[in-house]
């Protein structure tokens, strides 16, 4: 970004010295925007929600499911746990269609791991899921190790964090967080580690990120590879 200032930079310096690299999946690694909103879309529209309301289905990108559909739409947690299953169902059939890379993301890791870092995945995402689609667009390989959700509830981006970092066997010092919804940075926060913000996959308000603690926001990929390389 222009016009970075004294408080940008020492940001930007503090995730340049983190050795440990761990990155979302949705938003950040995968362009999933419209795949989530193309399927929810239609999943909710079958269970009898108007038109008005699946305008929020945006917001779906970054929560867990099924917490994702009571926290948006209201629904009962039968109700979420039924249309994340049919969510799903419909989801995981599309395949490659659901969670291209965001250019430049391929090259950004290996250049990452070329520098001596660590990189891993943190992800909401059932892991199952997850390792499906990073082996789907050839990447899943690139990364140290990768670890989405175990627990269909009562198991928050926080959890999965702090159990990818015990994985690991490295102290939060050692490491930051890339994301791009204010989940991530709550969840970087709570197990004491600063998160890089990024906004190239539209997913997050304006000032979202921002307003949650992240240390610094890239708007590409290519910045985003300077913040963390220095």
């Amino acid at each position: 970004m222009d016009g970075m200032g004294e408080g940008d930079a020492l940001s930007r310096a503090v995730a340049a010295e983190r050795t440990v690299v761990v990155f979302d999946f949705d938003g950040t690694l995968a362009d999933t925007m419209g795949g989530i909103v193309e399927v929810a879309s239609g999943v909710l529209r079958d269970f009898g929600l108007d038109e008005e309301c699946l305008a929020d289905c945006p917001k779906l990108v970054g929560p867990p499911f099924p917490e994702a559909f009571s926290e948006v739409f209201g629904l009962s947690l039968a109700d979420a746990q039924l249309v994340t299953d049919r969510f799903r169902e419909r989801y995981n059939g599309r395949g490659l269609v659901n969670w291209p890379n965001f250019p430049g993301i391929p090259e950004l890791v290996r250049e990452l791991s070329r520098a001596g870092r660590t990189v891993a995945v943190a992800s909401s995402k059932r892991e199952e899921t997850l390792r499906v689609a990073l082996r789907q667009e050839g990447i899943h390989d690139l990364f140290d190790r990768v670890r989405g959700k175990r627990r269909e509830l009562g198991h928050d981006k926080a959890d999965t964090l702090r159990e990818l970092i015990g994985e690991l066997g490295v102290a939060p010092d050692d490491v930051v967080m890339v994301g791009d919804r204010f989940y991530d940075v709550d969840a970087a926060l709570a197990c004491g580690l600063p998160c890089v913000g990024v906004t190239y996959g539209r997913t997050a308000p304006a000032g979202e990120l921002e307003r949650a603690g992240a240390c610094s926001v890239a708007e590409s990929v290519e910045e985003l590879g300077r913040v963390l390389l220095g």
